[in-house]
């Protein structure tokens, strides 16, 4: 599975055609992130897409978090500029899960693993932030995950 690599790629040859100036710093940015990746495992071929959804959901959350520094700042020009990056990369992201939906996942996942206590939150972090990984951020899997096993 190396389809998303290639999509990133091919945006920024679109955002050239385009000159879409905003987009295609955005995913240069990106890209430079995939090939430092691809500097650390010694490869050079395409990274997989489960890597490329970890480097750009970081680089997303990245941006919403510089933009609401420049929000609080009163540097709202700043902070758009932030927000449209975040948006573009969300274009390349899997659909974001919905509470419930993460709840359900947990929920699942705890039943499978026979999971008890708060002694099993590891276990059940581990599997969960995997098979959420770019759909759900891992502070909001932790509470369901406390939220559940203390019950």
């Amino acid at each position: 599975m190396l389809g998303l690599h290639k999509q990133v790629v091919d945006g920024i040859m679109n955002a050239m055609r385009n000159k879409d100036k905003v987009r295609l710093a955005t995913l240069r940015d990106a890209k430079s992130k995939f090939v430092l990746e691809q500097t650390k495992t010694g490869t050079s071929d395409l990274l997989e897409d489960s890597k490329v959804i970890k480097i750009l959901s970081k680089l997303q959350r990245q941006r919403i978090d510089t933009a609401e520094v420049y929000k609080s700042q009163g540097r709202e020009d700043l902070a758009k500029d932030e927000l449209a990056e975040a948006e573009i990369l969300s274009d390349f992201l899997p659909k974001a899960l919905s509470d419930d939906e993460i709840k359900a996942n947990v929920e699942d996942i705890i039943s499978r693993l026979g999971a008890s206590g708060m002694g099993d939150m590891g276990k059940v972090m581990g599997i969960a932030s995997g098979e959420m990984a770019g759909r759900a951020e891992g502070k909001i899997i932790s509470q369901f995950v406390r939220e559940i096993l203390n019950s």
